[in-house]
């Protein structure tokens, strides 16, 4: 809540004034705009896309010690009806039953409520862009310090296993972070071995 800059109404006109016909907005563990998102958006004549950057625990959504504070960063959209009620079902219980520090889902949750969603890998604080960072420490994740291309790759094949092929995809930010420029290869390269679709933030 709070976590970004960009107000609704600024937001949706300058994407009609771009000739953009869609635009997401992804809140932090939260849907908290998402009503006003969408009539703001529908007026305008703009497709909204609901979504939200939620935070994967580190182990289970039940775990609560001071070794879970941590978590991942994973965005995720809803394609259709079907997974705007799962990306419900998802930030409900990630409140519910995973909130420590953050609402945090975890692999199981994503499992059982992935239908009609479309993942993002994240940002820096995403689980597989964590791998791949020279010191594993960008943000809360990978505690252990551990780069690893293979462990990143296979992190990659875990998520689209559950979202399928077409539903999952490599999130590339280049916002000038010097962290983001060196694991953009590696991302690039990722996507390339295993076939998945590219976005850029």
């Amino acid at each position: 809540m709070l976590d970004g800059l960009s107000q609704l109404e600024p937001l949706v006109a300058r994407c009609k004034e771009l000739g953009m016909e869609s635009l997401a907005i992804t809140d932090h563990g939260g849907l908290y705009g998402a009503i006003d998102f969408y009539q703001i958006a529908k007026s305008a004549g703009v497709r909204p896309i609901i979504g939200c950057e939620m935070y994967v625990a580190l182990n289970g959504r039940s775990d609560r010690t001071p070794e879970d504070k941590g978590r991942y960063h994973l965005t995720v959209l809803a394609k259709d009806k079907i997974g705007y009620s799962n990306l419900v079902k998802l930030v409900t219980k990630s409140h519910l039953e995973g909130y420590y520090y953050k609402p945090r889902v975890d692999y199981e949750l994503l499992k059982d409520h992935s239908e009609g969603i479309i993942a993002l890998s994240g940002c820096l604080g995403g689980e597989i862009s964590q791998f791949l960072a020279p010191d594993g420490s960008v943000e809360e994740g990978n505690q252990e310090g551990e780069r690893s291309f293979s462990k990143a790759l296979e992190k990659a094949r875990f998520y689209q296993s559950i979202f399928g092929e077409n539903n999952f995809y490599i999130e590339l930010h280049n916002h000038g972070i010097a962290q983001q420029k060196i694991i953009l290869p590696d991302l690039l390269k990722i996507s390339e071995e295993i076939g998945l679709s590219l976005i850029h933030i």
